[in-house]
């Protein structure tokens, strides 16, 4: 039976004592009921006495000389790992204010961070006060606010969502920013942030802790890597939070399609998965289930295919089926895609060019300033799909993908294709397409047991960096394959993730994007499998996530492989 749930602990009252979130006065399942006092383990080393030990000193990912031009106060600095020791430098009388910031879009597991910063607090640095400022880091410059407390936090642990705090995508960049950052610092008077986020969060987030360090404020700045498209990683930052559980959740989703591609044996599911960077999610996801068909964005850039090539490959594929009897199955397509396709870059680039100077009309007379070969694809592409690259762009100037219904646009262009073997007699079935995107639905689902348990961890070492005086670094928790007992704890150099993009003129820092390496373990697996799952159906319907039984436990295959384990 579900009851409903306020901050104060009483389940009968359906009063909310905020008037800002609703989760206070949430009605809750069984299943979020039992979550709620699900305890975490901790890595040992942060059950004991520690120490925190300096590495050698650290570099870039790239263009370390301009990198160390933008910080200056930070580049060069070690990554720190908690060893077992009692440490003169840690005083558990101490008292610190330390602000929390949920940045960017949501990921399973982000209240259990905070919920980690928060114990740290309450067990290491009695008396301490945590600040979590509220819808991201706008908060922060408005000095927006609220206190948490045990009252507060208890409705949120091992729960989804950002909603105990809310996140947001501004930016602090701008000198008034900074400016507004440093007075709302200056005003609660804070030892330390956490910054909750993905490689453009962490990127700000390093920015932000340059700027104290060079103002000389006492606030110093500790990120954590957050997100589920998976790309913020690592040797040192194994894995983004968020990426265990939206793989769990997409998996289970399709399992669900490949039972009823199985059960009507008449359409092929086009499935497009979030993603647009990377195409970690769809092979993650392929690994899980076992899709007839799994486009990666990486190895079709890294072939140059067209258009065409990736339409011909799954029309290959479905005829191939037919002719086994096969007339249905499940395809994967990330998100990005289309950005992946180098003639597709080519057009992109070009409309972004018209955009960014005229205003286009309808008479189609820009038109013109396409290349022939860009034109002639542009005028392939599917009406609905023309539209969807002429939207306004993002405030990088990118197109928006996730706008851009490219299982849509493949339908209809391997609908086109089969039309054209059929009447050269060498496909003779019925073509049905269905289109998916799973997308949000992956982003606040309760978090796994390794989310909850590995951000629990992050935000414990969060408090623990912040406690022993480090700034510029992204919280990290390693040996990841192990028991958690022997789960490493520390934090890698922010600066040394980072490469530089020559944006307007000038150099901006950014943290390099992980892509799927093709010659990486995870890849070569999916490799070495496809054609088995193109032609048979090994479909795996892995169901719902699990939080107790044999399989609760139990790790994504991306991370294992990468670790060398065998998944």
């Amino acid at each position: 039976m579900a009851t409903a749930l306020v901050a104060n602990g009483d389940f009968s009252s359906g009063k909310s004592p905020d008037p800002v979130t609703g989760r206070f006065a949430a009605v809750y399942s069984e299943v979020q009921n039992s979550r709620l006092d699900h305890s975490l383990p901790l890595p040992s080393v942060l059950q004991k006495p520690f120490k925190v030990v300096a590495g050698p000193p650290s570099s870039a990912a790239g263009n370390p000389d301009e990198i160390a031009k933008l910080f200056p106060c930070l580049f060069g600095q070690p990554s720190a790992m908690l060893v077992p020791g009692d440490s003169a430098e840690l005083s558990s009388s101490q008292s610190l204010k330390i602000g929390v910031v949920l940045s960017g879009g949501q990921a399973p597991g982000g209240h259990n961070v905070i919920s980690g910063v928060f114990d740290y607090l309450q067990s290491r640095c009695k008396g301490s006060t945590l600040y979590g400022f509220r819808g991201g880091p706008a908060g922060i410059m408005k000095c927006k606010y609220v206190v948490l407390t045990p009252e507060y936090i208890y409705p949120y642990r091992n729960q989804g969502g950002f909603d105990m705090i809310c996140s947001g995508r501004d930016k602090i960049e701008t000198p008034e920013q900074f400016k507004q950052a440093e007075e709302t610092a200056k005003k609660l008077d804070l030892d330390g942030l956490v910054v909750i986020g993905g490689d453009d969060s962490n990127t700000n987030a390093c920015l932000l802790a340059e700027n104290f360090r060079s103002k000389n404020l006492k606030a110093r700045v500790i990120g954590c890597p957050k997100t589920i498209d998976g790309d913020l990683k690592s040797k040192e930052v194994p894995i983004s939070f968020g990426f265990d559980t939206a793989c769990k959740i997409y998996a289970e989703m399709i399992g669900n399609v490949m039972i009823d591609a199985r059960s009507t044996g008449k359409y092929y599911h086009f499935v497009r998965l979030m993603g647009r960077a990377a195409s970690h999610i769809t092979l993650e996801c392929a690994l899980q289930t076992h899709p007839n068909i799994t486009l990666i964005g990486e190895e079709v850039a890294a072939k140059q295919q067209t258009l065409k090539n990736v339409t011909d490959y799954i029309v290959d594929a479905i005829c191939k089926r037919a002719e086994l009897g096969y007339n249905y199955g499940v395809i994967l397509i990330p998100e990005g895609l289309i950005d992946f396709i180098p003639e597709v870059q080519q057009l992109i680039a070009e409309l972004n060019e018209i955009l960014a100077h005229e205003v286009v009309d309808e008479g189609g007379a820009w038109k013109k300033k396409l290349k022939v070969e860009s034109l002639q694809l542009f005028e392939l592409l599917p009406p609905a799909i023309q539209e969807q690259l002429m939207l306004e762009r993002d405030p990088h100037g990118n197109v928006q993908v996730a706008k851009i219904e490219t299982e849509k646009m493949l339908i209809q262009m391997v609908e086109t294709e089969l039309e054209h073997r059929k009447q050269m007699g060498a496909y003779k079935d019925q073509f049905k397409g269905q289109s998916h995107f799973f997308g949000y639905e992956g982003r606040c689902g309760m978090p796994s047991n390794f989310d909850s348990t590995y951000c629990y961890a992050l935000g414990f070492a969060a408090g623990a960096l912040l406690h022993s005086g480090k700034t510029g670094l992204i919280s990290s928790v390693g040996n990841l394959a192990a028991p958690v007992e022997e789960w490493t704890v520390g934090g890698t150099a922010l600066t040394s993730l980072m490469d530089v993009e020559r944006r307007h003129g000038k150099f901006k820092p950014v943290i390099k994007k992980a892509m799927v390496e093709l010659d990486g373990a995870p890849f070569k697996k999916f490799a070495s499998m496809r054609e088995e799952w193109a032609l048979n159906n090994r479909y795996i319907s892995p169901g719902p996530i699990q939080f107790i039984g044999p399989v609760a436990d139990k790790v994504n295959h991306t991370l294992l492989l990468e670790l060398g384990i065998h998944a």
